[in-house]
């Protein structure tokens, strides 16, 4: 059975960063996806009804760096059609950018564009809806040249990665943490791209970057500031001399912070752009690095 519990989780006092923090804990607790409230005063996340546990949770909610009172509660969720519950409640089509067209396999009225990409996103997230994922198609489909190498680190629904191949790259690499999202990411690859198409999803964190030093002429990230500013020296290893990054998971208030980190890993600065304070900044590797 499909059966989940949801789970809130107070926090006060309000922090994004407290909640993308929780996140990260909870994944390694089994939860599968996670809904911050834009103010940070909550943290709303899934987890399969057989991995729950209370003192798991628990731990995982107070073993932060920072400073919290984090309370929650539960709520069992009886297995159901999520492919329906999204698109009642949550996943309508979009054109992104004027040239994306993003859809479920199940939606019948689809807008025309250069680019349709179908994500059947179960319980994992990333259709573009999200500021922070419009954002990234907004750089991909500026930065991706013919036959280039992509990586899109947390690659969730795969779509940053399945955009890149259609836009023109000639190989990518998705990388996952969540097993679930990476599973999710495969058959979302198999919707959209042929047999053929050079696109790996692969589950694992920044340490699966080893098997990639200077790979990438395009790096993607859209994670969170912690997890960004934490491993943006392992992504400038993954890129070539003269490739760009592009990275999306924090607010505009945060871009000092991972500016300062991206300029410690050798990074120059290029643009930052933003929706509703979400913040998308780019980078670029010297050419003689």
């Amino acid at each position: 059975m499909n059966d989940y519990y949801k789970v809130v989780f107070a926090v006060n006092p309000p922090s994004g960063d407290v909640c993308d923090l929780l996140a990260d804990s909870l994944a390694d607790a089994g939860y599968e996806s996670f809904e911050p409230a834009d103010d940070g005063a909550s943290l709303t996340a899934y987890v399969p009804a057989a991995l729950y546990s209370v003192e798991a949770t628990a731990e995982a909610a107070h073993a932060l760096p920072l400073e919290a009172d984090i309370t929650f509660s539960e709520e069992f969720v009886e297995g159901r059609d999520w492919n329906s519950e999204w698109e009642k409640n949550y996943f309508k089509p979009i054109v992104v950018a004027g040239k994306v067209a993003v859809h479920s396999s199940f939606h019948t009225d689809v807008p025309e564009a250069e680019y349709d990409i179908v994500i059947d996103p179960r319980m994992a997230f990333g259709t573009g809806h999200h500021a922070t994922t419009t954002l990234m198609m907004q750089a991909v489909l500026e930065f991706v040249t013919p036959g280039c190498t992509v990586i899109d680190m947390g690659t969730g629904t795969g779509i940053l990665a399945i955009l890149a191949l259609m836009a023109g790259a000639g190989e990518a690499v998705g990388i996952e943490i969540d097993p679930f999202a990476a599973t999710n990411a495969r058959d979302n690859v198999g919707l959209n791209l042929p047999p053929e198409a050079r696109l790996t999803i692969i589950d694992g964190d920044a340490s699966a970057l080893e098997k990639y030093l200077g790979f990438a002429d395009l790096f993607l990230a859209n994670i969170n500031r912690n997890i960004i500013t934490a491993d943006i020296a392992r992504y400038a290893d993954a890129m070539k001399p003269g490739a760009k990054i592009a990275v999306s998971g924090f607010y505009t208030e945060d871009a000092g912070i991972v500016k300062e980190a991206a300029a410690a890993a050798g990074l120059s600065y290029r643009r930052i752009a933003s929706i509703d304070n979400w913040a998308s900044i780019v980078f670029e590797k010297p050419a003689s690095l």
